[in-house]
């Protein structure tokens, strides 16, 4: 399919941005902030990630325990 026979499918705002060009370049993009944020999250940890966490918090406070013993 041609470029411009896409253009005459696509939706655009009253700005004239084409809505289904962005679409398909956000697809291209990457991973979102989110998706960072939880792969930093559950692989090195850091500050404002706890919700992202999946630790069990009394199992690491009872293998604490254990290795100070």
């Amino acid at each position: 399919m041609r470029e411009n026979d896409k253009q005459t499918e696509d939706t655009f705002t009253v700005a004239g941005t084409n809505i289904d060009a962005v679409k398909r370049q956000n697809e291209r993009s990457g991973m979102s902030y989110k998706e960072v944020q939880e792969l930093l999250a559950r692989t090195t940890g850091g500050h404002g990630t706890a919700i992202y966490s999946d630790t069990n918090i009394e199992k690491v406070k009872e293998q604490n325990q254990q290795s100070t013993d």
